[in-house]
């Protein structure tokens, strides 16, 4: 298994144009810096970033000594001409001739349960992402919401529902089995390219996906309100 985590975004929404949001910092470290300390040593660490941050990761790369980690480049300076994280994840894939199991973090994400535990949980065979309940379907419409059937497989996925069906929210971790990569590939020849969530909705359809439920905090920073779960 490899580990790819997702830096390549601009920090619009934060309005954080200046700093990536993964290098932001929580708790005396970067966000990044939590998320490599959660790998197991074992696994080789791949960071995707942009032209406009990549000497910020660099020098972030240069405080990591004791990981094995290797620095992507995604040629972008602007939200324009980013990959787009489905994209990205496609591109580097094949880039890279990845043929191992991924696991897959969007690094603007905090979380407090232990990824070895959500190593074990996968079965080998079918995509896995971790879901935090937030308990209030009120506040639900703001993340991808996930509908679970028999034995935590999901049924549904609905992106930022108007109408809530749960208060199950898929947070930007996912374990992909190699064998999914050319649906990865087909999905990305159809134009799609941003939302990790569309793409999980569509494996949904072919009954490949299943949930990780954890109970620790997880910590939300796609808005300037940094919801805590």
């Amino acid at each position: 298994m490899k580990c790819l985590v997702l830096v390549g975004g601009f920090g619009t929404r934060l309005n954080s144009n200046n700093q990536a949001k993964a290098l932001l910092e929580y708790r005396g470290k970067s966000l990044l810096t939590h998320i490599v300390e959660k790998v197991p040593k074992g696994i080789p660490v791949l960071i995707s970033t942009n032209r406009r941050f990549e000497s910020d990761f660099y020098r972030w790369q240069e405080s990591q000594r004791n990981r094995e980690i290797e620095i992507l480049v995604e040629n972008a300076r602007s939200e324009e001409e980013k990959f787009g994280a489905v994209s990205a994840l496609n591109f580097w894939v094949n880039q890279k001739r990845i043929t191992e199991d991924l696991l897959v973090i969007g690094g603007d994400n905090y979380f407090e349960f232990n990824l070895s535990d959500f190593i074990v949980a996968y079965n080998g065979e079918n995509t896995l992402i971790a879901v935090r309940d937030i308990k209030e379907k009120s506040k639900a419409s703001q993340f991808g919401i996930v509908v679970l059937g028999d034995k935590n497989r999901i049924v549904e996925l609905q992106e930022k529902p108007v109408l809530p069906k749960s208060s199950l929210a898929s947070t930007a971790c996912y374990i992909f089995p190699s064998r999914v990569f050319p649906l990865l590939a087909t999905y990305c020849q159809q134009g799609k390219r941003d939302s990790l969530g569309n793409f999980i909705a569509y494996l949904v359809e072919k009954k490949e996906v299943y949930a990780y439920i954890f109970k620790e905090l997880w910590l939300d920073i796609g808005s300037s309100n940094n919801r805590r779960y």
